[in-house]
């Protein structure tokens, strides 16, 4: 048997396989409420009846202000849960496992009020101004994570993703870049990564599950942050109850990195051996026989899926034959698998 298409145990969820459905913004949201439509009901279920082992919602805000978009999905008050409870429901028929990742837009929010950011610091030169965040505003974030957690586990997902990465909140809480305070959530990295682990351990109090974490390795700009900086990150996010890190890179400035087949995989690899922490590959990851090289040199213990994923939802099954295994078919589909 191929290592992609093995079990992987994470606390108390065994996925049927490695391949895992990375959160991609899809922007949908018809009615500025945050609720999931027919739409994300067919998108999601869709790559579960194509036996995607864990399937990752996209970015679902805790606050109506920290949206990307009008678009966005949202989890901040209860009239959300039951449509995405239907896509949990919809998404278990297959035997898939379901995550949702859980968001904060920080200063790259594209709405009609000000955003909000570490500091008044803005994303480039045609982004609004932030307002800086208080110490209180900060701890009414955390309150609305871990607000969100318990709606998350009331809709039935298997595993929580915080984003911090590509720029939103989190990542612009952790980034020199953008955080410019001198308070005791900013200066060194210890005072950097306090948000962080404040959400980390306040999800914690409320959720027994997996918990994933979204990094970005690297800003690639000059004086943020890199891959080695992620290795203590990594170790307090793992300390703080971080089960696996899905590492990917980028998006704190509007910079474009050199992109090529695999090119964040070295970032998972580094950030696993040095911290000991299980992580997930990202970035131009395409066909079975490089996932499973990946996983066979120990370079991460899942496979992230974005793009791929969209032009082809049994990419699965296209996997398994390219590493001689095999997935099981959906029973409806048994007589074309």
């Amino acid at each position: 048997m191929s290592k992609l298409f093995s079990t992987y145990k994470t606390k108390n969820l065994t996925l049927k396989n490695r391949v895992a459905m990375s959160p991609m913004c899809m922007y949908s949201v018809e009615t500025d409420d945050g609720v999931a439509n027919d739409f994300h009901l067919a998108h999601y279920v869709s790559r579960a009846a194509g036996q995607v082992g864990l399937i990752v919602l996209e970015a679902t805000a805790v606050q109506a202000v920290g949206r990307i978009s009008h678009g966005d999905l949202g989890l901040w008050e209860d009239a959300q849960i039951p449509a995405l409870k239907r896509i949990v429901d919809g998404v278990h028929y297959h035997g898939t496992a379901v995550g949702i990742q859980l968001a904060h837009a920080g200063r790259k929010a594209v709405l009609d009020v000000d955003p909000v950011a570490p500091s008044a610091v803005p994303f480039d030169d045609d982004s609004k101004k932030p307002h800086e965040l208080t110490a209180t505003e900060i701890e009414e974030v955390v309150a609305d994570f871990q607000k969100a957690a318990i709606r998350a586990k009331e809709a039935g997902f298997d595993v929580i993703e915080v984003h911090a990465a590509h720029g939103y909140l989190l990542h612009e809480f952790l980034s020199p870049i953008s955080n410019l305070r001198d308070d005791e959530y900013g200066g060194p990295a210890g005072n950097r990564y306090r948000v962080v682990s404040d959400v980390i351990k306040a999800i914690r109090e409320v959720w027994d599950g997996p918990l994933f974490v979204r990094v970005s390795a690297s800003d690639f700009a000059h004086g943020g942050l890199t891959v080695d900086d992620y290795i203590p990150f990594a170790k307090w996010m793992k300390a703080d109850g971080a089960d696996l890190l899905d590492v990917s890179s980028g998006g704190l400035v509007n910079v474009a990195p050199k992109v090529y087949p695999g090119y964040q995989v070295p970032f998972a690899e580094k950030i696993r051996m040095g911290a000991g922490i299980a992580t997930g590959a990202v970035g131009l990851i395409t066909t079975g026989v490089q996932a499973e090289e990946i996983l066979q040199n120990d370079r991460a213990d899942l496979i992230f899926l974005g793009r791929e994923l969209l032009r082809d939802p049994y990419w699965a099954r296209t996997a398994a034959k390219d590493v001689r295994d095999s997935v099981e078919a959906p029973k409806q589909y048994e007589r074309g698998w």
